[in-house]
């Protein structure tokens, strides 16, 4: 549905979310408060990249939720298109049951190479433009990573910080 009609229900005491979140909104003291998916609340107005949010006002989406859809949630977790959507907004992202820590992906950008020749190629393609999926690992960096079944159907993904450290190790 749209926010429009999500925020009626909202302030008439009901629980929104978009489809693919792990944590809710909530009417509260006046203002709505996002239930995060790592267990904080954050009353909307204290958002720190208001793009992001407005982003999922605009969508037509949102779901009324009740207390039950969202007390077993497990709120450290998201689906892979929630986890390329964080790619595309600059975040680190990873797998919950990847082995090594400070293993994450992340979108790298103005991405160029040295030719056999010496010559500095700086790549772009006219679908995607100068970007790729970068898997950072224990062995170094891959560029171009591709995701496998398990990694595309998995709920199990969760942001890495700035050192790569996974939230939920």
């Amino acid at each position: 549905m749209e926010f429009k009609k999500a925020y009626e229900a909202l302030k008439q005491g009901a629980l929104i979310k978009c489809p693919e979140w792990r944590g809710y909104w909530k009417w509260e003291d006046n203002s709505i408060k996002m239930h995060c998916k790592d267990g904080k609340t954050l009353d909307i107005r204290e958002t720190k990249n208001v793009g992001y949010t407005l982003d999922f006002i605009l969508r037509d989406d949102w779901e009324i939720v009740d207390e039950a859809d969202v007390k077993d949630l497990d709120v450290q977790t998201f689906t892979f298109g929630e986890a390329i959507r964080r790619l595309k907004i600059g975040q680190k992202v990873a797998r919950k049951g990847w082995n090594g820590k400070k293993q994450y992906i992340q979108l790298a950008t103005g991405i160029s190479y040295v030719s056999t020749g010496g010559e500095i190629v700086n790549c772009e393609h006219d679908a995607i433009g100068n970007k790729a999926i970068a898997f950072v690992g224990t062995s170094g960096v891959q560029m171009g990573w591709l995701a496998s079944q398990a990694d595309m159907l998995a709920e199990d993904w969760i942001t890495a910080d700035k050192e790569g450290e996974t939230n939920g190790d």
